[in-house]
């Protein structure tokens, strides 16, 4: 069974792969918006626990109006027609962001589908719009410095306050498009992720590589800081060595 349950994924190079067709940047968008239903239809079938993929950065505001405004048509777009799988797969949907910046319309489906899908038991599914990691960050230390002004916060507080803490650290970012950084994004959940930058844009972007990848990346030892196997063996046996030198220097025989 894959260790692999929380995949984060920067949907990129929708711009540069609509150009290098000499089509305007819109156009990769909509392409782009038809692979999301596979990537998620796959992450369902893998039994992942939760998918987040980052669709809208707070920075993305400087992008032309129109090509911002077809990024919110497609969101509905994507509620509206995969609402009836959502719904029938158990998936627990929610948008997490700014979201109160977002058309009241488009508002209002999200509401909708989040409140129907509030006691789904499957996949975690999250659309990152209008988000940024630091905003995410910063929201919720204020939020505990207007509630608990006496105490001092802890790790488990700032979980608790994040957008979606039941989906918890993310295992494996995954990046297409060929850039090698994170830009913002679940800044604090992906503190010991694994990281996988891949030169195919996004709407090249297939089940089949997202699953390889899974694949590929659930054979790295992860060590959250620790060492490995043997090495942890070896230091084991080391202080156990010195702990008996320094006991029978402390004996008086």
């Amino acid at each position: 069974m894959s260790v692999i349950k929380h995949v984060a994924i920067i949907m990129d190079g929708n711009g540069r792969w609509a150009k290098r067709r000499v089509r305007p940047r819109i156009w990769g968008h909509v392409r782009g918006s038809s692979v999301v239903s596979d990537i998620v239809r796959s992450a369902d079938d893998l039994g992942l626990r939760a998918l987040t993929m980052y669709a809208f950065s707070t920075e993305n505001w400087s992008r032309p109006l129109e090509e911002v405004s077809t990024l919110f048509r497609l969101l509905r777009k994507f509620i509206i027609k995969e609402k009836s799988r959502i719904l029938e797969n158990n998936i627990k949907f929610r948008v997490i962001g700014e979201l109160q910046s977002l058309p009241p319309e488009t508002v209002d489906l999200i509401n909708d589908i989040e409140t129907l899908t509030s006691k789904a038991t499957g996949l975690n599914l999250t659309f990152a719009f209008n988000y940024g990691g630091r905003a995410e960050i910063l929201r919720a230390v204020n939020t505990f410095q207007i509630t608990n002004p006496e105490r001092l916060m802890t790790e488990a507080d700032l979980n608790e306050l994040m957008y979606r803490p039941e989906t918890g650290d993310v295992d494996l970012m995954i990046r297409t498009g060929g850039e090698q950084r994170i830009s913002n994004f679940l800044l604090w959940q992906m503190a010991y992720a694994e990281m996988y930058f891949t030169p195919t844009k996004w709407p090249d972007f297939t089940s089949r590589e997202f699953c390889k990848i899974i694949e590929h990346v659930s054979c790295r030892e992860r060590r959250f800081g620790s060492v490995c196997g043997q090495e942890a063996l070896n230091a084991s046996v080391e202080r156990a060595e010195t702990n008996k030198s320094a006991f029978f220097q402390g004996v008086v025989l």
